[in-house]
């Protein structure tokens, strides 16, 4: 290893010393992916976890290096060189000894420059450790949606003139439609059946609900007042009521719209209404819930503080009144030459796990923070250095603290607790988005001009909508409904199931289609904008789609980075699920969420979305097979055929069954 010796030392040496050693020991994990995970967002309490764990993709042994296959040399040599007024040297002898453990290294550098490095790096570790329970960070940034004039790339696609055939092609349609309706009813919009349920019936009722619906979620900032005042604690029972109003919540949105008997266009507007702010109220409740925790230990910290002000240092403590372990005990270690402890009787002392941010009670963690907390009560006798010391890992602490407690805020006004505002929830329910951050980019201005062009575009989505179904989708419902009043028998009915779905091939791809542009387009870029959100990475090019998981994770990217932090992160990091059953239980609910719809929607269960949903993840799987693995062509192919007849189907199962 040549190069500059300090630089080339503590880049190194800082990303092996998650578990340093006192002695100019650290041990080393048996793969270079597992250095460059611990930077990442997992977060190792100690290294007795496999390179696997840590990194972002199961490990392999392809790209990993086997250390019990190398033929090393017991001791390596670093060369130096000169840099940035560095004094030249010569070499460092570094020394790599073989563990118990297959893959673990223990690296002894007898070089006072390298202990100064291990001595700094151990302090940074107990200052910054790694957080094990914090929410997993979304990078919220400018970008706009595909579709949108305003993105440059748009105007630039190769495919542009397809955008254009497409809406020529929805024109012509709709001439054609409404010659028929001119020629068999006399008028263009024919009996216009699903247009009178929809602006026929407690319309006024609706618009007040969806009121209420969303006013009512301001229990959530009242009871987060409460926790931020201490009345309450977050993760004894504030928890707890969270979820068993959200739990009512839900509940009282699908019994209104059973009392109203509504029509199915009142029910699925309101019932998917309340399923987001659902998710709002849930991300709203849990991030700040979680900064509560975190603002409570900073609490702890500076009374700590307080208490260690008031203290007198002493010339030399005794031996009766040494304070336990902490982390000036390890810094003399580490400073020792002499120290003959061994790496593993060191580790076995320290004992000492990364503590996370929201951990309030010091006396079971066990960190370097909790022993300065237990001396500091015990009332042990410091001397000078040991203040300094015990003192200097505090601040930093609450420095930790402070900057989790702000976040990415550039206005101290956004912090936690003063966030906790009505403003700010009023703000928070309008931004087009389920995943709550105490700040997120915004635009300069508004461009009402953007606003009216996407409303257009929005309410003339929804009337092609209409037209479309009442045209091609509501003649086949009725004649379904028909045959169950004629008392035709199941297998009569069946036989009559290939045909209706045949004819609801292409009417229910472009309604999904039509219904999706209006949503993650139309909506939310209007909202986005009076909002100034500039953060529009609403979809990805989930058309272009080789895998379900892939599809998963583009088609709808406000629901896939909530499912992701509440439901797949929160399961392994809560409940210690390992990473399929993580994905299992993401899906799963995923799936029991759409069946739900489906009830309100046919007033019947019958989990035909329900086991389709499920079917997902056995096509993910086939698509990492060999047949499908690289085939971008035969993937998004068997991706379209997925997505093209698969709502015929369950709409047929639904109608005919």
């Amino acid at each position: 290893m040549a190069g500059d010796v300090r630089k080339d030392t503590q880049e190194q040496l800082t990303s092996m010393s998650t578990s340093p050693h006192i002695n100019g020991h650290t041990q080393l994990n048996g793969s270079s992916a597992a250095f460059d995970s611990l930077l990442d967002e997992h977060d190792p309490s100690s290294l007795e976890h496999s390179a696997g764990e840590w990194s972002g993709e199961p490990s392999s042994t392809s790209d990993e290096e086997d250390y019990d296959t190398m033929k090393l040399d017991a001791s390596a040599v670093v060369s130096g060189s000169r840099g940035a007024g560095l004094k030249r040297r010569k070499s460092i002898h570094v020394v790599l000894e073989k563990t118990d453990k297959k893959g673990r290294y223990v690296l002894t550098a007898e070089d006072p420059e390298i202990r100064d490095i291990l001595r700094h790096t151990i302090e940074q570790e107990s200052i910054d450790p790694k957080k094990r329970k914090r929410f997993r960070d979304l990078v919220f940034t400018r970008q706009f949606t595909t579709f949108d004039r305003q993105n440059p790339l748009s105007s630039e696609s190769p495919f542009y003139g397809f955008f254009t055939l497409f809406w020529l092609c929805m024109f012509m349609l709709l001439l054609r439609i409404a010659t028929h309706n001119w020629r068999d009813y006399g008028s263009i919009l024919g009996r216009a059946e699903i247009l009178h349920m929809m602006t026929d019936r407690e319309l006024l009722m609706l618009g007040v609900t969806d009121g209420v619906m969303c006013a009512s979620t301001m229990v959530g900032v009242l009871l987060q007042k409460i926790i931020a005042k201490g009345y309450l604690s977050w993760n004894s029972s504030g928890w707890i009521i969270q979820n068993l109003w959200q739990s009512f919540y839900l509940g009282a949105v699908i019994w209104w719209t059973y009392y109203r008997e509504w029509p199915w266009t009142h029910t699925i507007f309101t019932v998917l209404h309340g399923l987001v702010f659902l998710m709002k109220q849930h991300s709203y409740a849990f991030y700040n819930g979680y900064l509560s925790q975190v603002y409570r230990r900073k609490r702890i910290v500076e009374h700590k503080l307080r208490q260690l002000g008031q203290m007198s240092p002493v010339a030399s403590p005794t031996t009766q009144t040494k304070p336990p372990f902490s982390f000036s005990s390890a810094l003399d270690d580490a400073a020792s030459p002499n120290s003959e402890a061994t790496p593993t009787q060191t580790t076995r002392r320290r004992g000492q796990s990364n503590p996370s941010a929201a951990s309030t009670n010091l006396a079971k963690e066990k960190s370097e923070v909790s022993s300065i907390a237990s001396a500091i009560e015990a009332g042990s006798s410091l001397d000078q250095s040991q203040m300094e010391a015990f003192e200097r890992v505090l601040q930093n602490e609450r420095q930790r603290l402070s900057e989790e407690l702000d976040g990415k805020c550039t206005d101290t006004r956004n912090t936690y607790p003063s966030n906790l505002t009505v403003a700010n929830w009023a703000d928070w329910v309008c931004l087009p988005t389920l995943v709550y951050e105490l700040e997120y980019p915004r635009q300069e201005r508004i461009s009402w001009a953007y606003v009216a062009e996407k409303t257009a575009a929005c309410l003339g989505t929804i009337w092609v909508m209409i037209i479309v179904s009442q045209a091609y989708i509501y003649p086949l419902v009725l004649k379904t409904i028909e045959m169950k009043r004629a008392g035709l028998s199941l297998p009569d009915r069946w036989v009559e199931f290939p045909w209706i779905c045949m004819d609801l091939l292409f009417p229910m791809m472009l309604e999904q289609l039509l219904t999706w542009y209006v949503i993650w387009e139309c909506v939310l870029n209007v909202l986005a904008e009076l909002t100034r959100f500039a953060d529009r990475g609403f979809y990805g090019d989930w058309w272009n789609s080789v895998s379900w998981d892939q599809y998963a994770r583009d088609w709808n990217r406000p629901v896939h980075n909530f499912l992701l932090r509440h439901v797949y992160h929160s399961s392994i990091s809560a409940f210690h699920l390992s990473k399929g059953t993580a994905t299992f239980a993401t899906f799963l609910l995923s799936a029991l969420v759409h069946e739900l719809v489906m009830w309100c929607l046919f007033k019947k269960v019958r989990g035909y979305l329900f086991c389709m949903q499920l079917m997902q993840l056995p096509l993910v799987a086939m698509s990492r097979t060999k047949l499908l693995r690289g085939r971008k062509l035969l993937g998004n192919v068997v991706f379209w055929i997925g997505l093209f007849v698969g709502p015929s189907v369950i709409t047929s199962l639904y109608l005919i069954v």
